[in-house]
């Protein structure tokens, strides 16, 4: 089965699983920023880069919209997440909304060195004025204030 690994992986593991493993070529940048040590030795000895699909990518955001994570994922990680899916690769991840949206569009995934999830989520908007919920599938910046009663709105896991 083929790897691909985060951020948090790539710093975390040996750098013999990481030039077995795939990534995104964005993640050198912030691989570099956290350890420029690391990011020269990833230089010269992987991981395997890979710029996933346009389709690929509009498939993460999906499948991240649906489950309300969009707002809290940055490019790198909707890309490493849509290279996942076009790979049919596992995931490694300690991020909890990149396992969050990697459960709900069946990607294997696998944590780094924390625990990871148990189980999955969704988010929600809700008022702190009159409690009115919809879905949480713009981005956070796109949150609008209560159409009801005009208090703000914050993005809340969604109540069972």
């Amino acid at each position: 089965m083929v790897d691909v690994a985060d951020t948090s992986a790539l710093l975390a593991w040996p750098p013999v699983k990481v030039s077995e493993a795939f990534a995104v070529p964005s993640q050198l940048e912030e691989v570099a920023k956290f350890s420029p040590e690391r990011g020269l030795l990833f230089d010269s000895q992987g991981p395997k880069l890979v710029q996933p699909s346009q389709s690929s990518i509009q498939a993460a955001r999906d499948a991240s919209a649906k489950t309300g994570d969009l707002s809290g994922l940055s490019p790198i990680d909707i890309e490493i997440l849509a290279l996942s899916l076009e790979m049919g690769a596992i995931l490694h991840t300690d991020d909890y909304r990149m396992q969050n949206v990697a459960r709900s569009a069946g990607i294997e995934w696998k944590p780094v060195s924390q625990r990871g999830i148990s189980s999955g989520w969704k988010w929600e908007l809700r008022c702190t004025g009159c409690g009115k919920t919809d879905s949480a599938s713009a981005n956070e910046n796109q949150i609008t204030d209560c159409d009801i009663c005009g208090s703000p709105r914050k993005l809340k896991k969604k109540r069972k």
